[in-house]
């Protein structure tokens, strides 16, 4: 989708976050920059996931260098040939990496599909019931009145669909069951009970889980099944594949050395799981800084996984290879910014487009860029997330609003501390202070003092 088919309600949504400075859930892929070499590999390896393989991929930068563009790029890449598709935010404490059960659940409650952008799971399994449902009524033999045979023949259906399932991971396709009877029945809190408990969530009563014939919670083997039993659900509903976004697994390096080395191993695992078959349609992309890939802490702690992920990045980045199972992205410059910088303006929902596009022309976007990146250190990698809020908030609403504003007479840059990263102060090379920058756009001055 261009930027010219893109709704004023969706333009504004991306604004308002990159003006509160955090990233917008949607629409990344308008304003992503440098993804086009990456495009021939990506669309190769969804291919082969739509025809039952899976894909691992690993992907490398510093702060800055564009993991979370590259990610959402892929992602909005995968919804439009048709996949699911989830994000997990790898944590110490909310998802650590080791628990295949809180990634599994933190998945579901994720998943989007083109259709859904929220509460996909639910929507998938209702459209997967109204499916099997409409395969027994056309077979004549059932009428739709006559509930308690078309739930057996559902149920008889369901397993059927589900055999290679069951035989691992039994209790997903009774869960099913169970919920489509409940469903017949009009219990919906069963229903919905036994919904939550197939995505892992905790507390799910007993007495839902005694009426379907299932105990206890979903644990990190279940989890793998279910993850199974997932993947064909998609398949019989019509998506392509799933692609699972797993972010910021440099977290794995601050857990204890036991978990470390548990998380680690499951990453290992997972590749292999993958190799062998046994997560068909399945597109894992993992996303860490060079840290984890090449410190003490990270893969090199488990051989096998380093092995597995090994990639020589001794040469020139430009000759990289995007089939590779592992790229890294390399920082911004201010070329690249400024095209990022060009692109939201052109996304900005303004109501005076034409006084946008004269006062914040070329000259403007090219010194605010050079101006955040001066202040920080020169380190452009550190400039997007400041100089998309500034350019947003100091200059696109202001001239919009204002029709008497001029940026390059009444624009003064203003960063403080309180609004900056961690990894933004360090660039600026300040600590805790406050501490207030100023740029002016106008124009220079020569050595005499006088304007020109």
């Amino acid at each position: 989708m261009s930027a010219t088919e893109l709704s004023k309600l969706k333009r504004q949504q991306i604004v308002d976050a990159l003006r509160r400075g955090t990233v917008p859930r949607q629409g990344l892929e308008l304003f992503a920059v440098g993804m086009n070499r990456f495009e021939k590999a990506i669309d190769k390896e969804l291919t082969s996931v739509e025809a039952g393989q899976g894909v691992f991929k690993a992907v490398r930068g510093d702060y800055g260098t564009g993991k979370t563009f590259f990610s959402r790029w892929l992602e909005h890449r995968a919804l439009l040939r048709g996949f699911a598709t989830a994000v997990v935010q790898i944590s110490e404490t909310d998802t650590p990496l080791y628990r295949m059960e809180t990634v599994y659940r933190r998945a579901l409650e994720n998943l989007q599909t083109k259709e859904w952008e929220q509460g996909a799971f639910r929507s998938l399994i209702e459209r997967w019931f109204y499916a099997l449902e409409e395969e027994v009524l056309a077979d004549g033999r059932i009428v739709e009145t006559d509930t308690e045979s078309l739930g057996k023949a559902v149920a008889e259906l369901l397993e059927k669909r589900l055999a290679s399932v069951s035989a691992i991971q039994p209790q997903f396709a009774a869960a099913l069951r169970a919920c489509h009877v409940a469903r017949l029945a009009g219990d919906n809190a069963t229903a919905e009970g036994l919904v939550g408990w197939l995505m892992a969530q905790p507390n799910v009563g007993a007495d839902i889980k005694r009426r379907a014939g299932i105990k206890g919670e979903v644990d990190s083997l279940g989890a793998a099944g279910f993850f199974r039993g997932l993947l064909e659900l998609l398949r019989q509903t019509g998506r392509k594949g799933l692609l699972l976004v797993l972010d910021e697994c440099e977290t794995i390096q601050r857990v204890r050395g036991d978990l470390r080395e548990k998380s680690l191993n499951a990453l290992r695992q997972l590749i292999d799981d993958l190799d062998g078959g046994r997560y068909p349609r399945l597109y894992v992309l993992i996303t860490g800084t060079p840290a984890f890939f090449e410190g003490p802490q990270g893969v090199k702690r488990l051989p096998p996984l380093e092995q597995r992920l090994h990639v020589d990045f001794s040469g020139n980045p430009k000759f990289d290879s995007a089939q590779a199972p592992q790229l890294r992205l390399q920082p911004f410059d201010l070329e690249r910014l400024a095209e990022v910088g060009r692109k939201v303006r052109d996304i900005y929902p303004a109501e005076h487009a034409p006084r946008i596009a004269e006062r914040v022309d070329e000259e403007v976007i090219e010194l605010l860029a050079r101006g955040v990146t001066g202040k920080l250190g020169q380190k452009v990698g550190a400039a997007p997330r400041l100089f998309l809020r500034k350019l947003v908030g100091d200059l696109l609403d202001k001239v919009d609003e204002h029709d008497d504003y001029q940026p390059k007479r009444d624009f003064e840059l203003v960063i403080t501390t309180a609004e900056m990263t961690t990894e933004e102060r360090e660039a600026a090379g300040v600590a805790r202070s406050v501490d207030d920058i100023a740029l002016d756009l106008g124009a220079p001055s020569d050595p005499s003092g006088e304007a020109r």
